[in-house]
């Protein structure tokens, strides 16, 4: 059958008779994303299917018709079939929907490889992204370790997974080019919100890197894209339940983002940080965090592995003691630390620069009252852009040196002047705008907040 784009388009637009539009075919969907990444439709045509989809939505089962169609669009790893020793699996791996200070992935991913359980140990191949907008990425704060090589070829990435348990990537061009190309164009036609549009892109690029399980952290409140609880718990559920429609273990949390995660923001100062949770002295909110995905990753692992095991609440209870040993024992830095020196850094070197790294374009931040501080996830983010902790765009570059140490956080106790934050740029005159959305980002109030709940619900 031939298909046109135009009908299409029209198909998922709708009428004013059936305003709704109507469910796309995998074929309609197919013919559509190939021929775009093939160059045989033009941009405007598949913004305006983007607009209606944002607009109308899809089913569950275009959802996971338009994520398969994606992932197939480029190449998929298989670590499953590869003849490369110690590559067994069970392999499983973490998303983050995004936010402030969110570098959960870089202590994630060593403690779970580092943990000794029944069934094994699980692997983890972490295709990770870049910052965009007030988001920070994990590629660059991996990036700002000197030498650092996210671009692997994938039997090296392989190779790294087998010896250490887990090796960090980007996407390449192969991988789900559809998605690149999506990406951009939704960037530019604010459709970048739209949930169907959302669990296409992640899922794509998460199957494609040859996870069987997946955990998923969405993220919401000011600092993160889904503004509300119910949107993250819509998100998630999208995310779950495709996933598990394409054959994947799948879970989700759904966490606050109401306020930015740990008391350091920026590329290189998340990488101190990282090695700080690794030492056992991290601050408690990313260390809850940590250990409440690795737990969840732990129990995909086992279901994978399809041993016999304790009850659910009991596995979690050894899962957890198992993540914590991990980090006592130091064996989950010595991982990190190979993951480094495997990847092209010098470990000794990044060792020696933690706490003295810093760039020289600095300032400090007073409180200007006395109260309980709040700070805005969202503002510290765009001011975070200013700095050089992030972009605006794909291609502006990232400053590693720059950021925000928080002396204070959420929900703390202060006196007019206190010090409340250093803040480091990537040159002077950056400074100025940062500091502005710094001071618009802390508050006072003078009743202490109400504590939120870092870790709202479990969707299974």
């Amino acid at each position: 059958m031939a298909f046109r784009a135009v009908d299409i388009i029209m198909k998922k637009r709708g009428s004013p008779l059936e305003p709704k539009g109507q469910e796309l075919s995998r074929q309609e969907l197919e013919f559509l994303i190939k021929g775009y990444v093939a160059g045989e439709i033009p941009d405007y045509q598949i913004a305006a299917w983007l607009m209606a989809v944002y607009f109308n939505g899809m089913t569950f089962d275009e959802t996971a018709a338009l994520t398969s169609v994606m992932l197939h669009s480029g190449r998929v790893m298989d670590h499953h079939h590869t003849g490369i020793p110690g590559l067994t699996g069970p392999f499983v791996d973490k998303h983050s929907t995004g936010g402030v200070g969110d570098k959960i992935s870089l202590p994630l991913a060593p403690i779970v490889a580092a943990c000794r359980l029944p069934f094994g140990r699980v692997q983890i191949p972490m295709m990770s992204g870049r910052a965009l907008g007030h988001t920070g990425g994990t590629l660059d704060k991996l990036e700002s370790i000197e030498g650092y090589r996210v671009g692997l070829p994938v039997e090296e990435f392989q190779q790294l997974i087998a010896r250490t348990g887990f090796a960090m990537t980007g996407q390449t061009q192969d991988v789900v080019p559809a998605d690149r190309l999506l990406y951009a164009l939704r960037d530019v036609t604010a459709t970048v919100e739209s949930i169907p549009l959302i669990t296409a892109s992640i899922l794509s690029k998460k199957v494609a890197e040859g996870s069987d399980g997946l955990v998923f952290d969405v993220k919401y409140g000011s600092g993160a894209f889904m503004k509300t609880k119910e949107d993250a718990q819509r998100l998630a559920e999208s995310l779950v339940g495709t996933a598990k429609a394409m054959g994947k273990k799948a879970t989700a949390l759904i966490t606050s983002m109401a306020s930015p995660l740990g008391r350091k923001i920026g590329n290189f100062l998340e990488i101190e940080e990282t090695i700080e949770c690794l030492q056992g002295r991290g601050p408690q909110d990313v260390m809850e965090l940590t250990y409440a995905l690795a737990v969840q990753m732990l129990l995909l692992g086992q279901e994978l592995a399809s041993t016999t095991s304790p009850a659910a609440e009991d596995f979690q209870k050894q899962a957890l003691a198992a993540c914590q040993e991990a980090v006592s024992s130091g064996r989950a830095l010595e991982l990190f630390l190979q993951n480094v020196r495997d990847q092209g850094g010098d470990p000794e070197r990044l060792m020696t620069q933690v706490g003295t790294r810093r760039s020289p374009f600095r300032r400090e931040v007073y409180s200007s009252q006395e109260g309980f501080l709040q700070l805005d996830a969202f503002k510290l983010g765009l001011a975070g852009v200013h700095l050089g902790v992030g972009r605006n765009r794909t291609e502006d570059p990232v400053c590693p040196d720059a950021g925000m140490i928080l002396h204070k956080v959420q929900g703390d106790k202060v006196a007019a002047g206190d010090l409340i934050m250093e803040v480091f740029g990537q040159n002077e005159a950056c400074l100025e705008p940062a500091l502005a959305l710094i001071q618009e980002a802390a508050t006072y109030t003078s009743q202490k907040p109400q504590e939120q709940q870092l870790i709202c619900k479990e969707i299974h």
